[in-house]
């Protein structure tokens, strides 16, 4: 008896196959060209102009005035938080009180505080020791990780193609540290290069545990609770810090209205960038965020052409293309959850898309504070 072979898709078949696959590119092509998708597009790239912004501020500093004073800068941010949203807290009554958050959740929120601090810190450090290309790889380390705390934390599940825009995303910031090599940005070779990686990775998985931090706080409990309390014990441990190492570097700074402004430059964007954050974090997702506002270096570039000298190549803007396309593609297509049925944590993504709740305006009521 002959073995049987292989049946071959019938010609009824095959264009079925083929229609449904047309279909599918059809459905994808509507949801990249929706408002709500262009919003998500507007808010990631405020973002990262705020990003931009500090960059743009410290780099002038470090140049010009030979001010090198991170630790202060973050200092300044952090107060900000704390003398607005802390004392927010402290005026709201019953569960929400400050007092009544400390005495339930206080070490949750120094740790949560200490991964924010030398987050900023440890990449800011590293550029003492490693090079511009060695930070810009390095730091994409976050997103793998911010990916996997979310997997096992939020209970996140991603499809084939969000791994596929991540290695888009990835893709145009390798584009872009060709730009910086081929421009001859990266002309500094780093004192210590080992030390410089470990630290950029530190910092990178440092920010990805802030960020899942953040993304869980301000979906389950409240924006202004995860403000409150990073100003809160950001300002302390970052004082604390910046007395034991950064003392003598701000005594010598030779202070005039032109340095005095550009802190104040730095201190509003990245208040803006940390009040804003959290609202683009509900409607979305940390991963979703951190993809978008990969084009800061992009725009800090484009500063720099007029600020610094910095040549011009057209693999910038192929980077940034990139980059965009492989943002877009994420946030195009919905995650799912697998959230445990008899867990009370609300659903992170419902239905639609990903940025489908992207309302600014918060209207809706918080969802009752509970235990972290």
């Amino acid at each position: 008896m002959e073995a049987a072979s292989p049946q071959a898709p019938s010609s009824s078949e095959a264009p079925g196959l083929l229609s449904n696959f047309m279909n599918l590119l059809l459905r994808i092509k509507e949801k990249l060209f929706t408002w709500d998708i262009l919003k998500t597009i507007a808010l990631g790239q405020m973002l990262s102009l705020c990003i931009c912004g500090t960059a743009v501020t410290s780099q002038y500093l470090a140049d010009k005035y030979k001010v090198n004073t991170p630790m202060l800068q973050s200092f300044i941010n952090y107060c900000l938080l704390f003398f607005i949203y802390t004392t927010m807290l402290a005026f709201r009554p019953g569960t929400e009180n400050l007092l009544h958050i400390l005495k339930g959740k206080w070490w949750k929120y120094i740790f949560l505080g200490l991964a924010d601090v030398e987050a900023n810190y440890l990449i800011v450090r590293a550029y003492q020791y490693t090079t511009l290309t060695s930070v810009q790889l390095l730091d994409c380390f976050g997103i793998p990780v911010l990916m996997a705390l979310s997997w096992f934390v939020l209970h996140a599940r991603y499809r084939v193609i969000h791994f596929i825009a991540v290695a888009v995303c990835l893709l145009g910031v390798g584009t872009m540290v060709g730009a910086d090599i081929l421009a001859g940005r990266d002309n500094n070779s780093g004192s210590n290069v080992l030390i410089g990686d470990i630290l950029v990775l530190l910092g990178a998985s440092l920010y990805a545990v802030s960020n899942v931090c953040e993304e869980y706080i301000v979906k389950k409990l409240s924006r202004v609770e995860f403000l409150g309390m990073v100003g809160l014990f950001g300002t302390f441990i970052s004082g604390l810090q910046l007395v034991l190492i950064e003392y003598q570097d701000i005594v010598d700074i030779h202070w005039n209205w032109k340095i005095a402004l550009l802190f104040v430059a730095f201190a509003l964007c990245m208040f803006c960038l940390y009040s804003f954050m959290p609202m683009v974090i509900k409607a979305t997702s940390a991963t979703s965020v951190n993809l978008g506002i990969l084009t800061a270096d992009l725009y800090s570039l484009f500063f720099g052409l007029f600020l610094f000298g910095y040549k011009f190549s057209g693999l910038y803007i192929l980077s940034f293309s990139v980059i965009m396309v492989g943002f877009i593609l994420y946030c195009s297509i919905p995650t799912r959850n697998a959230e445990p049925p008899e867990s009370n944590v609300p659903q992170l993504t419902s239905f639609g898309f990903d940025n489908l709740g992207l309302k600014i305006e918060e209207t809706s009521q918080e969802v009752s504070p509970t235990a972290m």
